[in-house]
């Protein structure tokens, strides 16, 4: 067992490209944490809207209690129940995943639509295998959730302090919204972790995380910087990527808390 390695934070982003929700302990599915990344808007056209075109995203700020999502926006509340959708189905892509969402409700399509200033509905994956992802590393297909590509990001303490050792304005590890914060020795050793345990839960590594503009979207107030991408890029480019954090699937169900040890 390392004495090294212990889960120093969990995150859960409930809508897709929203603020995320910092836990003490997340129940691990095959989909990602529970609640994880189970929402996302689409425009107009049934295509996901995300930080890349509309940074005001990161304002949304998310929590779940009794059943309930609320959602506040500067001085403006909303709410829906966690298991509140529509019949329809809706077919979209994330990226090149074809995916099966249902609307949540006309109402709450309507204040996210106020607020973001053009016509959106807030959708949700209502079942395992809505959406398949296919790792070309591990040639495996994976049942996912709306996140980008794969249901769980890991980052290791050191990297991120080994990046703001570069950076003249520190940043946090809300930037590169992780869901597993691990405590570290080196940086980006968790690069190269295969398979390990936290609390009741195996995972296994599928492969380094890599970052695109959105990073440097500061989650504080919504303001594109240069960085941290422009800094990493110096030491963590590899071809067209550049890598910060690993994607890691979950291989049994079971719950992880802060405080727990990675076994290897």
């Amino acid at each position: 067992m390392s004495t090294i390695h212990v889960v120093k934070e969990i995150y859960i982003y409930p809508v897709k490209s929203l603020a995320g929700i910092s836990c003490q302990e997340a129940l691990a599915e095959e989909m990602g944490f529970e609640n994880d990344r189970r929402w996302m808007l689409l425009d107009a056209e049934n295509q996901m809207i995300t930080q890349r075109e509309h940074r005001i995203m990161s304002q949304f700020y998310p929590q779940i209690s009794d059943g309930k999502i609320s959602i506040v926006f500067r001085d403006h509340k909303h709410e829906f129940s966690i298991d509140e959708h529509l019949s329809i189905p809706i077919e979209t892509t994330v990226w090149e995943d074809k995916s099966e969402v249902v609307e949540v409700n006309k109402t709450t399509s309507e204040w996210f639509s106020k607020h973001l200033g053009f016509e959106c509905k807030l959708v949700k994956i209502m079942k395992i295998g809505g959406r398949k992802h296919e790792s070309s590393r591990l040639k495996e297909i994976f049942n996912v959730s709306l996140a980008d590509g794969y249901p769980y990001l890991l980052v290791g303490s050191e990297s991120l302090d080994f990046l703001n050792e570069k950076l003249k304005d520190k940043i946090t590890v809300l930037r590169f919204r992780p869901n597993i914060v691990i405590t570290s020795k080196k940086a980006h050793e968790e690069d190269d972790f295969d398979t390990f345990k936290i609390g009741e839960v195996q995972f296994k590594n599928v492969k380094p995380c890599g970052r695109c503009i959105m990073v440097n979207n500061d989650p504080q107030n919504g303001n594109l910087k240069k960085e941290p991408l422009k800094t990493l890029s110096t030491y963590r480019k590899v071809e067209n990527s550049v890598f910060f954090g690993t994607n890691i699937v979950s291989l049994n169900s079971g719950i992880i808390r802060v405080g727990d040890p990675i076994v290897f």
